[in-house]
């Protein structure tokens, strides 16, 4: 489990704009990760984590799993950036003080290029997911 100042060495993000705690788990395939959202977070609006919070949370939980394996494999982390999102679904926008709970699945990597299935549970029900491409430069 990676949390605190360390996660900020496996993403491009600095603060203000992270939305993710702890990398609570990364491998080839799978990342997941948890965040508390607190009152003072930007993407937050009246009390509520928004939509776009959503997304960032889900990419930069990619990010961080991505981060872990240039760590691992002795190399810079990477930037990278949205280039689409597909079937963007949210069932319910969480609250302030609560916590996500994120886990993204690479589903296909060619070269610089990947597509991730990602979804996010917060008090044991999912509230959003879905598909993104990124790209990552090289």
């Amino acid at each position: 489990m990676i949390a605190g100042e360390s996660i900020l060495s496996l993403i491009p993000q600095k603060p203000p704009f992270v939305m993710v705690d702890e990398l609570l788990f990364s491998d080839d395939n799978i990342t997941k990760s948890s965040f508390k959202i607190t009152a003072d977070n930007i993407l937050v609006i009246n009390g509520e984590f928004s939509e776009a919070g959503l997304m960032e949370n889900m990419a930069q939980t990619a990010a961080a799993g991505s981060g872990n394996m240039a760590r691992i494999e002795n190399r810079p982390v990477a930037n990278g950036y949205i280039g689409q999102v597909k079937n963007f679904e949210i069932y319910s926008l969480p609250q302030i003080g609560d916590v996500l709970f994120t886990e993204v699945k690479m589903e296909v990597q060619v070269f610089d290029a990947g597509i991730v299935s990602g979804k996010i549970w917060c008090n044991e029900e999912v509230v959003a997911q879905c598909e993104m491409k990124i790209f990552i430069n090289q």
